[in-house]
């Protein structure tokens, strides 16, 4: 699958990062992990802070799937409400999830910090706006829930948007805790860290075969190599049907730009926080820190290659229009375009675990707008299966929830 165009920002900015060889022998290990964006990084920095034995395999250059091509706004808030979460799972599941979701943005800074270097980490506020007064209703009631269960937000009228940016709306909940990431970056710096424990990394490999074996799986690549190991993680995000039927996600295609860096960010109040909407599809706004202003949405519900990325320039104007609309203040000339493939699951919430077709192997499908949340969430729970420890969470995020 074509999950991207070409042209997203992140890989342009950075260049190639680091190096890492094409598998040309047979291998063996304790866990092989297919997929190396920011969750397939993430489970082998988990793996090997435990003393685990671990491979990581990719078909393309280490990052350049969907992480590419992510904008990277980091915030608890999953693509479903908690009211309506609380509907869907049940008050428990709901709030847990929420606050796994928040914990893992300090959690992400810890291992960062640890690992070392620049990747683009900045603590923000997230405003999250009503477009019309049904919608500030429902994020008055949203407010209150969160609030009775200990998220720190705020809720803001119209009145208090118009004191700090430059458009009007009839309400918005403005988060405390969220951030804004280079992913691509990240990915890489991760490991690298993991190659100092021996962690063995191998892009443009990619898996065409696997079968269980008695003691664990045997994976065959495209070069005709094999890898044997005791267990495999499948962290290969919306490429997973490949290997698993299941209808898990419904797919679709979305859109981004980042523009020229600009002089000023006037009328973009409480530093530059995370914008985004109420309504679906929702358009959202973060910046970098080289000074531009990244965008996406616009979304359609379709996932044919050829027909998302021939509407990159109608989608482009689209967004620059909205941006406009939000930061008339600002000067926004369009530097960067891309359009990927993006996915949905019913709960809104990843898929991580075991399927009884697939022994001796996981599943780290973390799908939604929440890919870097997930990526610490399913790690930890990956990490636990295998050394077979208790995690209570895990049952929060089976197949069969």
């Amino acid at each position: 699958m074509r999950i991207r165009s070409a042209g997203p920002f992140w890989p342009t900015k950075n260049g190639l990062i680091s190096n890492y060889p094409a598998l040309q022998r047979d291998v063996s290990c304790d866990v092989a992990i297919v997929g190396g964006g920011i969750c397939g990084s993430m489970m082998a920095y988990h793996l090997a802070e435990a003393g685990v034995d671990t491979i990581v395999l990719d078909k393309r250059d280490i990052g350049y799937g969907s992480t590419s091509a992510s904008t990277a706004l980091v915030m608890y808030e999953i693509d479903m409400h908690l009211t309506d979460l609380i509907e869907l799972r049940g008050e428990k599941p709901a709030v847990r999830s929420y606050k796994l979701c928040l914990e893992s943005i300090g959690k992400i800074e810890r291992i960062m910090n640890k690992v070392g270097g620049d990747y683009g980490f900045k603590r923000k506020k997230s405003l999250y706006l009503a477009g019309n007064d049904r919608e500030a209703a429902i994020l008055e009631k949203e407010y209150q829930v969160r609030r009775r269960h200990g998220f720190k937000l705020n809720y803001l009228n119209r009145e208090d948007i118009e004191r700090h940016f430059s458009f009007t709306r009839p309400g918005a909940l403005l988060s405390r805790d969220a951030a804004e990431v280079d992913p691509y970056l990240m990915t890489h710096l991760l490991l690298d860290y993991c190659r100092r424990s021996r962690v063995k990394t191998f892009d443009r490999t990619a898996v065409v075969g696997f079968e269980p074996t008695s003691g664990g799986a045997l994976l065959s690549t495209d070069r005709g190599f094999d890898v044997r190991a005791k267990k495999v993680v499948f962290a290969t995000g919306y490429e997973t049907s490949q290997f698993l039927k299941r209808d898990v996600v419904k797919l679709k295609s979305t859109y981004a730009i980042v523009s020229e860096p600009t002089t000023g960010f006037d009328g973009w109040g409480y530093d530059r926080c995370l914008i985004w909407e109420a309504k679906r599809p929702y358009f959202y706004l973060r910046t970098t820190r080289d000074k531009r202003i990244m965008m996406g949405g616009e979304d359609e519900e379709f996932v044919n290659p050829t027909r998302r990325d021939r509407l990159i320039p109608t989608k482009a104007s689209a967004l620059l229009r909205k941006a406009q609309s939000v930061l008339p203040r600002i000067n926004i000339e369009i530097a960067y375009a891309w359009a990927g493939t993006f996915g949905e699951t019913i709960d809104s919430l990843p898929y991580v675990g075991e399927v009884e077709e697939f022994p001796n192997a996981y599943f780290a499908l973390c799908y939604g707008a929440n890919g870097t949340n997930f990526a610490v969430m399913a790690a930890e729970i990956i990490r636990d299966l295998y050394l077979k420890r208790p995690n209570p969470d895990a049952e929060l995020f089976k197949f069969d929830r």
